[in-house]
């Protein structure tokens, strides 16, 4: 393995991989206690943040919640029903790059967002539109990465979470499948989008050929 391959964090086995893993996991244990502080400060207001941030489907002034609507739940136990797939997924969408993962959080909140806007039928907060679109980011990222790790990535994923895409009909008045099925397709959208891609070989040519003192 040359140096290029170990300094991969991409790679699995590698020093930078495991890295990478390990910085992905630790900020993502740091944002979970942000999503708690936001909920405390909600309840102190009277849900008055979940009111003003929530997406208001139909309503121009609802727009805004797009924005605000991942951070705030509508309650403490919403939120950690969240957190445990927002760590798990999250840690290793953000571990294949920093600016990618904030790429592909805002093109998920916004697909997601606006898929219940138009299609839903009550105030929404709540980060799970996210969750299942980091959900469909693993699962399409072993589809089309050569990467085995991908693959397998996106197999345990899939094992470990895939009865949640249930969530994604209609089947509870008090869930928002719209969120959960929209953010699906984002994140299986800017897997492809925001996919990290490999520089093409450089094709050497005939030294012998360039020569025309040669023989």
């Amino acid at each position: 393995m040359d140096s290029d391959q170990r300094s991969d964090p991409t790679r699995f086995g590698t020093e930078a991989f495991y890295a990478s893993i390990g910085r992905a996991f630790v900020a993502m244990c740091a944002f979970v206690p942000v999503l708690f502080l936001i909920e405390l400060l909600d309840r102190l207001t009277h849900n008055r943040l979940s009111r003003d941030g929530g997406i208001d489907p139909h309503r121009i002034d609802g727009l805004d919640g797009i924005v605000f609507a991942p951070f705030l739940h509508a309650s403490f136990e919403h939120v950690l029903a969240n957190s445990i797939p927002l760590i798990l997924l999250g840690t290793f969408v953000l571990a294949d790059g920093g600016a990618r993962f904030w790429l592909t959080t805002a093109f998920i909140a916004i697909v997601s967002g606006v898929g219940v806007w138009f299609l839903g039928d009550g105030l929404t907060v709540g980060a799970s539109g996210v969750i299942f679109g980091y959900l469909g980011v693993i699962l399409m990222r072993g589809v089309i990465s050569r990467s085995w790790w991908h693959i397998a990535v996106g197999l345990l994923v899939g094992l470990l979470y895939g009865w949640q895409i249930v969530g994604v009909l209609p089947n509870d008045p008090d869930v928002s499948w719209q969120g959960h099925l929209f953010g699906f397709i984002g994140g299986l959208v800017a897997a492809i989008l925001f996919r990290r891609r490999r520089p093409r070989p450089v094709e050497h040519a005939d030294p012998l050929a360039l020569d025309p003192d040669l023989p």
